[in-house]
């Protein structure tokens, strides 16, 4: 299986050295700048006792790129899809399958209607990395898992190979999904739950908790973002609204999102792919959510005092 992935931060990375580690046939597609500071100091782990030494992966820039591959695997944020896609575009055959691990759905339509909704599967990553100052890939759990499946619910054979060849390669965990929106739906919901809690807080689970009546935001922010989903014909179980609720209500937690980093640093963020989005489906549906509705306006403001900066 030949396996283009998609940026080499701190997912794309990850997975693109386990994958050369086992000796599959990977590449990386990468910006200039990228691929210029991996062939100095090649592509290197750290963190959670990995052994101190570079993973050399083929590289390739989107000039460079001409030939189809088998499964692409897209990691990138959503505020570098539209780029992203024109730069992958030439990879993609007639057999090609994307498979995407972007947070939310917003980009499925994008992705969709440029490729085809058969070329298309759903993907759901859990991992906790980022990059240091050097541009090494620091492993801060041991968790690298990734759930997979078609979304038009055709050649689930295909997603089970796909799925087992991962699988075997170690430091990564994979699956392939019997209905992966709803995983999809899962993981978005908890992002917007934690997200919730951290924005309108303005502080850490932990921080937020403590005060009084913080404790409280969480599970509402939840029952949110869960009806949206029921509504979309996505039915959270008991097992996520608990795995949510608790991680949202955990004392002395430092817990905050990606999303509220990238508020709170002053940069630009996912909001529209993850909070406008979300309230955009819950007005068509009728469903009311002021939490997040509020949660998402603070994120707009932010993104308006940047654009303004």
């Amino acid at each position: 299986m030949r396996t283009l992935i998609i940026g080499a931060g701190a997912t794309g990375g990850y997975f693109g050295a386990r994958l050369a580690q086992a000796g599959h046939d990977v590449t990386l597609l990468v910006r200039p700048a990228r691929a210029e500071a991996l062939r100095r100091r090649g592509l290197r782990l750290t963190g959670l006792g990995e052994p101190d030494g570079r993973v050399d992966v083929p590289l390739l820039t989107a000039a460079e790129l001409a030939d189809p591959y088998d499964l692409i695997l897209l990691t990138v944020k959503a505020t570098g899809l539209a780029r992203a896609v024109e730069d992958f575009a030439p990879a993609v055959g007639p057999d090609t399958v994307i498979l995407p691990v972007l947070n939310g759905l917003a980009h499925l339509d994008l992705l969709t209607d440029r490729f085809g909704a058969h070329r298309v599967w759903g993907g759901v990553a859990k991992i906790v990395t980022t990059l240091n100052d050097d541009g090494d890939i620091v492993r801060l759990a041991p968790i690298a898992t990734l759930d997979l499946g078609p979304l038009d619910g055709t050649d689930p054979a295909r997603a089970e190979r796909t799925a087992a060849l991962l699988d075997a390669v170690p430091g990564v965990g994979a699956a392939a999904s019997a209905d992966i929106r709803d995983d999809m739906w899962a993981k978005w919901s908890f992002i917007a739950t934690v997200s919730t809690v951290n924005i309108l807080g303005r502080g850490s689970v932990g921080e937020v908790v403590s005060a009084t009546g913080g404790a409280a935001l969480g599970p509402a922010a939840f029952a949110e973002a869960a009806a949206v989903a029921a509504a979309s014909g996505n039915e959270l179980s008991d097992e996520v609204r608990d795995f949510a609720v608790a991680t949202a209500t955990r004392a002395g937690s430092p817990l905050v999102t990606s999303l509220y980093r990238d508020m709170t640093a002053g940069l630009p963020s996912e909001a529209e792919h993850l909070f406008g989005d979300l309230v955009a489906r819950a007005r068509a549906l009728g469903v009311p959510t002021p939490l997040l509705d509020l949660a998402t306006l603070q994120l707009r403001v932010q993104e308006a005092k940047l654009k303004k900066s």
